[in-house]
């Protein structure tokens, strides 16, 4: 059984997710969440009946802060952090992560994110493409899906796949979208990984920002199209050679109105704000085609 903790973050719900599996060996956690959150975590597991140091084994999706900000926090009460080869190296020294967020949040880096320390490298466990972790009768396998991040797995649990961002933004009831934050957007390797779970037919996605969906086929083609849609209109826009400010408000109006024309209003388009902001999925789709694709600026 899958407990879905919401984390409240900057108080509001269904932004963040933390998942809780049960097992023999006691709690199986999925993503941390900010470590701002954290006391928020400890709350929600209290009311599951549990202690943080309860918690023996957490896995995390990637290493973005909204996903495993909190991890240092548990690996301190004795948990063991599974994590992506590519991204291990960062949670033991956190210094080129922690520097790339200040450039990007400032002094709102605190507010929004709390603090990040390292985790001491015994308690970093780096799972390989496709391995199986067995834990108290539980078998999570971690499955490599680059595309929002290099360092990116998705876990097989039982028929659920706990997707982290490869499987989008989606806040019931509105649609699903894809986040797409510098610095590793890479499409044709998004489009492998849904393909991916797609030929895996799950019961269920996951995702941590946020919540359960079983219309997984539907779901990941519609993904799919909106990425497609995005990365076709800023390469329309970059084309045109409008500058930075011109760009942001031409592209989050874009956002907005397709936002608005799927049903979304005001207090909805705030919780997509919080959980996948426009002016960051633009910054890395245009990083997306200056890196990958710069002869397509020609045309």
């Amino acid at each position: 059984m899958v407990r879905i903790l919401d984390l409240r973050f900057q108080g509001a719900e269904q932004v963040i997710a933390s998942f809780l599996l049960e097992s023999k060996e006691g709690p199986i956690l999925i993503e941390t969440g900010p470590e701002s959150t954290y006391p928020h975590l400890a709350a929600a597991l209290k009311a599951e009946g549990l202690a943080p140091e309860e918690v023996r084994h957490v896995f995390v999706t990637h290493i973005h802060l909204d996903h495993a900000g909190a991890a240092w926090r548990l690996a301190e009460l004795g948990a063991r952090v599974y994590v992506h080869p590519k991204g291990a190296p960062h949670l033991v020294d956190p210094s080129r992560l922690l520097a790339s967020a200040e450039r990007i949040y400032g002094e709102m880096l605190g507010p929004l994110w709390g603090e990040l320390r390292g985790i001491p490298e015994q308690r970093v466990r780096v799972l390989a493409d496709g391995e199986v972790v067995k834990v108290g009768g539980v078998e999570v396998q971690a499955l490599e899906t680059p595309g929002h991040a290099g360092h990116h797995h998705a876990y097989l649990v039982e028929g659920l796949v706990f997707a982290g961002d490869i499987a989008g933004v989606r806040i019931a009831p509105g649609p699903v979208l894809p986040p797409t934050p510098p610095p590793d957007i890479h499409l044709e390797s998004w489009y492998v990984s849904i393909d991916r779970i797609l030929a895996l037919r799950p019961e269920a996605l996951y995702l941590t920002h946020f919540g359960a969906y079983r219309d997984v086929e539907p779901h990941l083609l519609t993904l799919r199209e909106a990425l497609e849609a995005w990365a076709g209109f800023v390469l329309s826009r970059m084309r045109e050679g409008l500058g930075p400010e011109e760009m942001t408000r031409r592209f989050e109006t874009y956002w907005r109105e397709g936002l608005a024309k799927a049903g979304v209003g005001g207090a909805g388009m705030r919780l997509y704000e919080l959980a996948d902001p426009p002016f960051m999925n633009l910054q890395g789709l245009v990083r997306y085609w200056q890196k990958h694709h710069p002869e397509a600026l020609e045309g």
